[in-house]
Order: structure tokens, then sequence, then C-alpha cells
């Protein structure tokens, strides 16, 4: 969540943000305001009574042992307590209050974040690659895989419903070895450590990273234990250290995680329906930063590097687009999408998202580090990005290295992992 400071000090910047995010009116910052005032004021009135509660205890005890009478300060010590037992519930309630909108409210934005008020309004900062020549017309990764075999979608639909899938042969071991090119990649090379965390977490780590409370209703969700399927490894691999210290000489950290992803796509009715682009379940292999925030904006430009190295060794084209301020995420600063080309389909499909956070998530999970001995801990900056979407990195190497017989090339990097 922002810092609250900013709320009090600054809440025209606060009006002027929600505005850029197109989410003006969505948030009363006036009754956030109000509340705010109410329970700062309880507090100082709370303050006020335990002073005065700590004087006439002491004026009680002082007459009792003169063996004075102390009933009018003992009838006094009794509204006193009473005064102290109804500010500190009303200061629960304003608490519970003023959390819900406070962590409803959108990350600060970067200054260098376009302006705009969706997709549209992205820019492209680069490509990379040239898209593939073909002397027949492409097809898309879903016709590819029925004719093949190796997807299937009846079954799928069969099992769980809409916008779930089968694979098969080919295509179950061909995931799996861009799923293992991708670990070795940034483990070997890019300094990540490798994690195996649940898949199912419980409320605190979902409101940590941002899901709850405002996006509740986008997830899967477990009623009768508390707990959630992730949307992303994102949420574990950051309340790894929820309400943790961290030594300076920890940082930079980097933990990388494969794991299913779980999304009702809410939203979506008749986007994707086809194929693998927009699904209900699917690998991911998600990278994850802690840093010092001086270094942040550093960390994302090589987070995105990282991400983008992927694509290159599988020698696909791609652009990376920074998002305009009405299509960023709410938790992000600032964020980069990585787009593939997929001639299949004849568009950009994005294939990964890398974000700032500053210390947004920080300050909702309590995750610090101490600078130097001796000094208080200050929050870190968390950061993450996809390193890559396993589902849709499998249907961009069907359909940029499908074959005029309907069959697929495997990419030299892939194929040690294929035997």
């Amino acid at each position: 969540m922002i810092d609250p400071k900013l709320l009090r000090d600054n809440i025209d910047y606060i009006k002027e943000l929600l505005q850029k995010r197109n989410m003006a009116g969505a948030i009363d910052l006036d009754a956030l305001k109000r509340i705010d005032d109410e329970r700062r004021a309880a507090i100082a009135k709370t303050g006020e009574l335990r002073e005065t509660r700590n004087r006439v205890s002491k004026e009680i005890g002082g007459r009792k042992s003169k063996g004075e009478d102390a009933a009018a300060l003992m009838k006094e010590m009794e509204g006193v307590n009473a005064g102290i037992k109804d500010l500190d519930a009303l200061q629960e309630s304003l608490n519970t209050q003023f959390n819900d909108i406070l962590l409803s409210l959108p990350n600060v934005l970067d200054s260098s974040v376009p302006e705009g008020k969706d997709e549209n309004d992205n820019k492209v900062v680069r490509y990379w690659g040239e898209k593939p020549k073909f002397d027949f017309e492409p097809k898309p990764h879903f016709d590819i895989g029925a004719e093949l075999n190796i997807l299937d979608f009846e079954r799928g639909v069969k099992l769980a419903g809409a916008r779930f899938y089968v694979y098969r042969g080919l295509a179950a071991r061909l995931e799996r070895a861009i799923i293992n090119f991708m670990l070795d990649l940034h483990t070997t090379e890019h300094g990540y450590t490798e994690i195996f965390a649940p898949f199912i977490v419980n409320d605190d780590s979902m409101i940590g990273t941002g899901q709850y409370p405002k996006f509740k209703d986008e997830y899967y969700r477990i009623e009768r234990d508390g707990l959630s399927l992730i949307p992303t490894a994102e949420v574990p691999l950051t309340n790894l250290y929820r309400d943790e210290i961290l030594e300076k000489e920890q940082l930079p950290l980097y933990v990388t995680m494969q794991s299913s992803c779980f999304r009702r796509e809410a939203g979506s009715a008749g986007k994707d329906t086809r194929g693998l682009v927009r699904v209900h379940q699917f690998q991911k292999v998600e990278l994850v930063k802690f840093v010092e925030p001086e270094t942040s904006f550093d960390e994302l430009e090589k987070l995105v590097a990282n991400a983008e190295e992927v694509l290159r060794r599988l020698n696909i084209h791609y652009r990376v687009v920074l998002l305009c301020s009405g299509d960023v995420s709410a938790s992000s600063a600032k964020t980069y999408d990585i787009e593939v080309w997929m001639p299949g389909l004849d568009r950009y499909v994005e294939i990964s998202s890398c974000s700032n956070f500053l210390d947004y998530q920080a300050r909702r999970a309590r995750i610090r580090y101490r600078r130097a001995k001796g000094e208080k801990p200050a929050l870190v900056h968390t950061l993450n990005g996809s390193g890559l979407a396993a589902g849709r990195t499998l249907a961009a190497v069907m359909e940029n290295y499908q074959t005029a017989d309907g069959a697929i090339t495997i990419p030299d990097v892939l194929r040690p992992y294929m035997k």
C-alpha cells in the first residue's frame, strides 16, 4: 500500500493519481480522510485519558496511604477506564475501515509512465528479431495442436469446463522442456535461486502482494479453509519474507519458481476463447527480486532483459511495451510487457509482464531490511516478472516453428531437454 502520509499531506496528488489510472470515483477519498482524522483524534484522546488514569491512580494510592477517603477519585477512575475502553473499540473500528480503503488504493506511478486510458496508449520501446516468413498460410497453435493430436480442448472442457485443456505427447514434453530450459537459464546465468513453494496460500499472502482485498473475485478461493489458489508464483515468492527483516548484505535477492497459476479470467468473456492464450490454469516461471530502493529501476531493466533472453535464445520475434497509466496494474509503479509475435494469430500476444512495485508490496507484507547496525529498518523494493508464461511460450514455438506439412521443428536450445 502507499505511504499513509501521502493521504494526509497531499490528497490532491492521490486524486490526480486515481484520475490517471481511470479510477476516479472508485474510492471515496473524502471518507478515507475523514476516517483518518477521526482515528488520529481518537488516538490522541486515548493518550490524554491514559495520562489522566496514571495521575488519578497515583492520587488514589497517596490518599489510601494516608488513610484518606479516595471514593470520589475511584469513581472518576471508573469513568476514565470506561472512556478508554470505548475509545479503544472506536479505534479498532476506524482502523479496520481505514485499512480496508487504504489497501484498495493503487500504487504511485513513476514519472516515466505515459498517460493513457488503455492498451491502445501503451508505448512500444523496442523490437527484437524478424517476423518469420512462410511459403504457406501459417496456422494458429490450436489448429496445429488438434491436427497433431497433442492439444485436446474437448477433453479439457469435459474434465473442468471452458478454458481448460489437456496436453498429449509432444505438447506435454515440449512445455516441460521449455520450463526446464527457463529455470536453468535463470538459475545458472541470471543469479536466481530456485524455490518450490505451495500453490495454495493464506489471505495474508494475497493481501501482501495486492490481490486482496480489492480483486478478491478474480481468484479461486477455498472458503472452508480460508485459502486461495495462487494466480502467480509472485504471491508465495514475495511472501517468503513477509514480517521479516533482511540484512543489507542479502540484497539484491533473486528467486524464481515454476508453478501452476489459477485465474478466473473474470471480465474476459469473448476474448481468446480458443487456444492457450487465455485459460484458467497455466504453467509459468516467475522471477521475483528484493532490492534496495536506490537500485530498483535499474533492477527492473535487468529483469526485463532476463525475460527477453528466453525469447532471444528461442529466436522468436517480440517487442517490449511500456504500459500507460490506465493499463498498468494497481500494485505496480511501472510495468513493461513483452509481447511475442504469433504468426498463426497474426498479432502480438503478451508473454511476460515485468513490474517495479517500489515499497507498495513491502509495506503491505512488512518486508524490511537493515541498512546498517543500529539504524531503523527500511522497506525493501520488490519486483517481479514472468520468465516466461510456459503455455504461451509453447503456443509461440508451435506457431513460429510450424512446417508446411503440419509438423513442428524443435528449436535448437530445447533439443537437449527433449531427450
